[in-house]
């Protein structure tokens, strides 16, 4: 699969398949938690939940409510870099932003689009289907970054945080969140039998 850039990586296949997986049936078998039940653990509230389209919640796989916690400001340019099914997105559409939706799932940005259709603000949002350290935005034209998960899923983060700084105006604001481990993990030894010459 190509955006007008090389081919992607190993990582980024199994990355991308995994997220069309979880658009194209969020209600299936998925290698992580997804959907109401997780954004409610992550601290959506409820009341915020029920007043959003059913298919932005349903296939939501952030790792935070960074959209509920984020200093956003009416008709800043957000930019929703990893959009998802487009919760966040909608988030920053109710407080009278207008948003820049990137993914690099053709699926999850269909599902965005259904779901910001569904919520009547698609005057209010342009979508861009894209790497996050290949971004297809002009240097200065973003007030305040989303970014909800996404770190860990992407080997070259000196190229996101790059691109966003490169994005971001004088002053702007980046909210992000993502999993870490408070411990580091053992490394794995190699079988015994392949030390034997």
């Amino acid at each position: 699969m190509k955006f007008g850039t090389p081919e992607l990586t190993e990582l980024e296949t199994v990355v991308h398949d995994a997220y069309t997986n979880i658009a194209e049936a969020p209600e299936g078998d998925h290698p992580f938690p997804v959907g109401r039940s997780l954004a409610l653990a992550l601290g959506y509230p409820p009341s915020l939940l029920n007043s959003l389209p059913g298919v932005a919640v349903d296939a939501f796989s952030g790792v935070s409510n960074v959209s509920v916690w984020a200093d956003i400001r009416q008709a800043e340019t957000v930019l929703d870099l990893g959009c998802g099914g487009g919760l966040d997105t909608l988030v920053a559409l109710s407080r009278g932003a207008n948003v820049i939706a990137v993914d690099f799932s053709a699926s999850m940005l269909a599902r965005a689009r259904q779901a910001v259709q569904a919520a009547d603000r698609a005057g209010s949002v342009r979508f861009f289907q894209a790497r996050a350290n290949l971004l297809p935005l002009p240097h200065a034209s973003v007030d305040v970054v989303l970014v909800n998960g996404i770190f860990n899923l992407n080997l070259d983060r000196a190229g996101i945080l790059g691109e966003m700084h490169r994005v971001l105006t004088p002053g702007g604001r980046v909210y992000a969140a993502e999993l870490i481990t408070l411990t580091p993990s053992k490394p794995r030894m190699p079988d015994q039998a392949s030390w034997v010459a």
